[in-house]
């Protein structure tokens, strides 16, 4: 691990290199893989638990992970920066595909222009993906010239406060860029038993779901969608996952499997498409009744 403060961004790559070589002295050097820049906007409070997402998803994703801390209010103007790289095994041989892991500390004036600090360390022709952990700060340089410089866009919408408000707000980047919400996979299994009470849900008149107020939102949105017309929603707030969901008084049956935050991350940085169907839900669920 290398730390820098008041580092030149010219600086990051001579100091990876330096890692690189340090790392497997006399022998077959690590294998330097990237399949994307994943780049997260990472508030200090949200920092815990932003790393520990990160080592849970383990090699699926070798990239050049870029975590953005901002610290705006900091007195002095600057980008500190921790370097590291994480090794997997590749074969029986002892040859290891090398990850490289660079945390920017943005402190005072840096904060407000992230995308300007972050483009020179942008892996050339590889799609760029950026998880926003919280509410993003919408219409916001900072967040504006962030959406304008990636390929993906990955949000929690069980994160944020301004519910369902907010998500009008997010529909306005639907052409812009793809857009991810975590809230939304945490409800796939739920959404496949549903359908699968067709034809007869087709008259449902009320859903009730028991969990995070994103994901209830969301699957009242996309069975409004669905469905063409309203129905009520009663929602019970709960853990970090939909324990329950009923249609008029009838229990739905409960999904086999359930995934981590990191499983769930791991799962949308595959995707490269649109996702029309949550474009759709969320949409719904900013009109909620």
């Amino acid at each position: 691990m290398s730390v820098l403060e008041g580092v030149r961004l010219g600086e990051i790559e001579h100091e990876l290199a330096q890692l690189r070589r340090s790392a497997s002295p006399g022998s077959l050097p690590d294998l330097r893989m990237s399949t994307m820049t994943h780049i997260a906007w990472v508030p200090p409070p949200w920092y815990e638990q932003a790393t520990s997402t990160l080592r849970g998803m383990g090699d699926r994703h070798p990239s050049r992970t870029i975590l953005l801390v901002p610290e705006p209010n900091d007195a002095e103007s600057r980008v500190d920066a921790q370097l590291a790289l994480e090794h997997f095994p590749l074969d029986s041989g002892g040859r290891r595909v090398c990850a490289e892991v660079i945390v920017l500390r943005l402190k005072g004036d840096p904060a407000h222009v992230p995308a300007s600090v972050v483009r020179p360390l942008l892996t050339s022709d590889l799609p760029v993906y950026l998880r926003w952990r919280g509410e993003p700060m919408w219409a916001t340089p900072s967040f504006e010239d962030l959406v304008d410089l990636v390929d993906r866009l990955v949000v929690n919408s069980a994160e944020w406060d301004d519910l369902p408000y907010a998500y009008s707000k997010l529909g306005q980047l639907f052409g812009r860029t793809a857009v991810s919400d975590l809230a939304w996979a945490r409800t796939v299994g739920w959404r496949h038993s549903l359908a699968g009470l067709w034809p007869g849900i087709g008259d449902a008149l009320r859903l009730s779901v028991e969990g995070p107020l994103a994901c209830a939102l969301l699957l009242h949105g996309w069975l409004r969608a669905r469905l063409g017309r309203e129905l009520t929603l009663e929602h019970v707030p709960g853990g970090d996952d939909v324990e329950s969901v009923s249609v008029d008084g009838d229990t739905v049956p409960v999904p086999r499997e359930r995934s981590t935050e990191s499983e769930l991350l791991a799962d949308e940085l595959d995707v490269d498409a649109r996702d029309l169907l949550y474009e759709e839900a969320a949409m719904a669920a900013s009109s909620a009744p």
